[in-house]
C-alpha cells in the first residue's frame, strides 16, 4: 500500500476513535439525570416496569430468533439421565422466553434477580405444561447458593452474561452446580469487529443503552470469558442475528461440557 494512502487510513481511523469518545461522552452526560435517579433510589421503580418491556419484546426476538434457538437446544435431551429424567436451571430466566425449546418432560429450575418477572413467568409456564417446573428462585447469577452442588443436568442462559456484574463468577457458579458431564447452554450478543461501525455505535450508545436495558452491557467479549472459565469442552460460533436491532446483532452461541 503507498504510504500517502496508509497514513490517510491511520488518520481516518484516529479520527472515527475520537469521534466515538467524544460521542460516548456525549451520552455519558445525557445520562447523568439517570444516574443521579439511580444514587436516590428512584431508578429502582424501572425494575418493576423492566419485566412488563421485556415480556413485550420476548415474542419479537423470539419470532426473529426461532430457528437459531431451535438449533441452540436440539441435542439438550441428549445430557439427560439414564432413567430419562433432565434436571434443567435457567439463569435469569425473565418471562421463560426458552420454555418452549426444553425436551418435553424435563424438570425447570428458574433464577432470575428481579423478582417481579414471576407474574410473566408463570404465564409461560401455562403455556408449555409439556414441562415440569420446580422452583423460582430469586438470586443472582454469581451466587446460586439455594442450588446444591452438582445437582442439575443442564444450565441455560440466554442474553443475561450481558448484564450480570461478574461474568467469571457466574461460569464458576455454573461449573459447581452442573453434573460432571453436564453443559452449559448459551445465546449472548457481544461487541462487534472493531473495524465495524456497529463496534462505533455500540461504544458511543452503552452509557445510555446501560439503563435503558436494566443493566446490559453491549461491548462484552464474553466469548473470552468462556473459554478461560476451565469447562473440558466448548462448541462455540459467532453470527449474526437476522433482524435483529444493530447494536445486539453480532452474536454468539453454543454449549460447553464439564
Amino acid at each position: 500500500m503507498p504510504p500517502a494512502r496508509l497514513c490517510l487510513r491511520l488518520t481516518l481511523k484516529k479520527m472515527k476513535y475520537f469521534l466515538m469518545k467524544l460521542c460516548k461522552l456525549l451520552c455519558f452526560v445525557l445520562t447523568l439525570p439517570v444516574r443521579l435517579m439511580e444514587i436516590i433510589g428512584v431508578y429502582g421503580m424501572y425494575k418493576r416496569l423492566f419485566p412488563l418491556l421485556a415480556y413485550n419484546i420476548t415474542f419479537s426476538y423470539n419470532d426473529k430468533m426461532h430457528k437459531t434457538k431451535r438449533e441452540l437446544f436440539r441435542n439438550v435431551g441428549k445430557f439427560a439421565n439414564t432413567d430419562g429424567t433432565l434436571r434443567l436451571l435457567e439463569i435469569g430466566c425473565g418471562s421463560g422466553a426458552n420454555f418452549k425449546f426444553y425436551p418435553y418432560g424435563c424438570t425447570v429450575i428458574c433464577t432470575d434477580p428481579n423478582p417481579h418477572f414471576e407474574k410473566y413467568l408463570r404465564r409461560s409456564m401455562d403455556a408449555n405444561a409439556h414441562l415440569t417446573y420446580d422452583e423460582f428462585l430469586v438470586v443472582s447469577g454469581e451466587d446460586m447458593k439455594g442450588v446444591k452442588d452438582e445437582s442439575v443436568d443442564v444450565v441455560v442462559c440466554t442474553l443475561v452474561l450481558c448484564s450480570v456484574s461478574n461474568v467469571p463468577s457466574v461460569l464458576r457458579e455454573v461449573r459447581r452446580i452442573l453434573k460432571t458431564g453436564g453443559a452449559f447452554y448459551f445465546l449472548e450478543h457481544v461487541v462487534s469487529d472493531p473495524s465495524s461501525w456497529t463496534y462505533f455505535f455500540q461504544h458511543m450508545l452503552e452509557p445510555l443503552w446501560y439503563y435503558l436495558g436494566d443493566g446490559c452491557m453491549i461491548t462484552r467479549e464474553t466469548w473470552k470469558d468462556l473459554e478461560a472459565a476451565g469447562f473440558s469442552e466448548i462448541y462455540l460460533k459467532h453470527i449474526e442475528a437476522p433482524e435483529v436491532t444493530l447494536m445486539i446483532r453480532p452474536h454468539i452461541m453454543g454449549y460447553s461440557i464439564k
